[in-house]
């Protein structure tokens, strides 16, 4: 079972081609809906911990 957010690229035609014929099951999931994903809430609280540091970050290290 494969999920992804409905983006543009991922429901575009090629995708759902590609997806259907190599009989990938896709999870029905709501368009922008990142509420619903927990991947999301794990990004929008790295960003604002990485926005806190003093000196902002400029490169891996």
């Amino acid at each position: 079972m494969f999920q992804h957010d409905n983006a543009r690229p991922h429901v575009a035609r090629i995708c759902t081609q590609f997806l259907e014929a190599e009989n990938v099951p896709v999870l029905p999931w709501p368009a922008f809906s990142p509420d619903m994903s927990l991947i999301e809430l794990f990004w929008d609280a790295l960003d604002q911990h990485v926005g806190q540091c003093v000196p902002v970050p400029t490169n891996i290290q």
